[in-house]
């Protein structure tokens, strides 16, 4: 398998590139769009369209390719897959059908090829993401022919440059404020392999969340949780906003870590807060009755600690590699501002091929170190990680 990677910072600029990067007789059958929202994101699809090249679309929160950050352009990692060997679904969804939703997309994957893996993306700005890989895996099911009867899920939630308006996800001729997009690929052609990592760490009491629906936390250790939070940080909402929810960005420095039995802890973003009934709004479910700390972004060793697990996953599991694919929490960028571009940049030089990603307002994936066994070992949804994927076509 071939791959390319381009980018532009306006469509005709794009639609250049890839009729340059196809002159030496390049045909790619699959396109990996990252774009911000202010992109033209119909024009580009009809581009490839036009081309016979099926599209795998996000918005974004900020892009990059290879070691390179963008900010308010496109960014295309191209690839001449052989069409049989992948699918792309795209599925409307919402908050209420994500579930029932995303079991059929686990079904369609199970009966396309024996052995799946999933690379999703979905829109929607306050959505919860659990949803969407636990029906995956329910929908999937338990299959001897794929590896520890598992499915291999990764992927990320689309962005919209921070706006916390409207994200969007698109496929040829199709694009949503609510959907999820998915790139099947049949894992018996080509290998999917990567980890998830998050490196915040936990300080300060252990608190129980004493009341909570879905992603919504009304109160922590009986007291309203926005007025928890805002004590915590020390910071106040805007009164002169006169919306009842609003943005809180400050949060994002400090998500709650919440615990779990039998389970690593998992990072939940509280993205908004309701200024009415004092709530926080989370990325992911918070469920109640949980015990949870209060966590900071992690220090500069944070960045080295990425870049060894996936030198682990270069030694251990995926020594090659056509191709890399990365979806980071854009909280890691606003904690970490220009020095994130260290790590995609030595991440990519570990395999040295073309690479594509964008930052999230979520992440799906394993969290795990290659050759060690831990607590967390299954594909789920995270806030605050780095996500790293690799495609490697087989040999014949």
């Amino acid at each position: 398998m071939q791959a390319k990677s381009i980018k532009g910072k306006f469509a005709e600029e794009i639609i250049s590139a890839l009729a340059e990067s196809m002159a030496d007789g390049f045909r790619p059958t699959l396109a990996i769009v990252f774009l911000s929202v202010k992109q033209d994101r119909e024009a580009i699809s009809r581009s490839l369209d036009e081309k016979g090249i099926r599209v795998f679309g996000a918005t974004t929160a900020g892009e990059f390719i290879d070691g390179e950050i963008e900010g308010g352009s496109i960014v295309m990692l191209l690839l001449d897959i052989n069409p049989a060997y992948f699918r792309i679904e795209f599925i409307e969804t919402s908050q209420k059908t994500a579930l029932e939703d995303a079991i059929k997309l686990g079904i369609t994957g199970r009966e396309t090829f024996a052995n799946p893996a999933f690379i999703i993306a979905n829109s929607g700005v306050s959505s919860d993401g659990e949803p969407i890989v636990e029906g995956i895996i329910q929908g999937f099911g338990k299959s001897l022919s794929s590896e520890n009867g598992e499915v291999t899920v990764f992927g990320g939630k689309a962005g919209d440059d921070l706006a916390l308006e409207s994200t969007f996800v698109f496929t040829n001729g199709k694009t949503s404020d609510c959907a999820l997009v998915a790139l099947i690929v049949d894992e018996d052609k080509i290998d999917v392999k990567g980890i998830a990592t998050c490196g915040w760490n936990a300080i300060g009491t252990t608190k129980t969340v004493t009341k909570s629906e879905g992603n919504v936390v009304y109160t922590i250790d009986d007291k309203p949780a926005l007025d928890m939070l805002v004590n915590f940080l020390g910071v106040e909402i805007k009164e002169d906003d006169n919306k009842e929810v609003v943005t809180f960005l400050s949060s994002w420095y400090y998500p709650l870590q919440v615990e779990r039995e039998n389970s690593d802890p998992v990072i939940r973003t509280a993205m908004f807060a309701n200024r009415e009934d004092r709530s926080l709004i989370c990325s992911g479910r918070v469920p109640q009755g949980s015990k949870i700390k209060f966590a900071m972004p992690p220090d500069f060793d944070s960045i080295e600690k990425v870049v060894a697990e996936c030198k682990s996953i270069k030694e251990n599991v995926q020594p090659q590699a056509d191709a890399l694919i990365m979806f980071s929490c854009v909280s890691r960028h606003l904690s970490f501002g220009m020095v994130i571009k260290e790590e995609i940049e030595q991440v990519q030089k570990i395999w040295d091929v073309p690479m594509a990603g964008f930052f999230t307002y979520g992440e799906y994936g394993k969290s795990f170190c290659a050759g060690q066994a831990g607590k967390n070992d299954k594909y789920e949804y995270h806030n605050n990680a780095c996500c790293l994927v690799t495609l490697k076509e087989k040999v014949k």
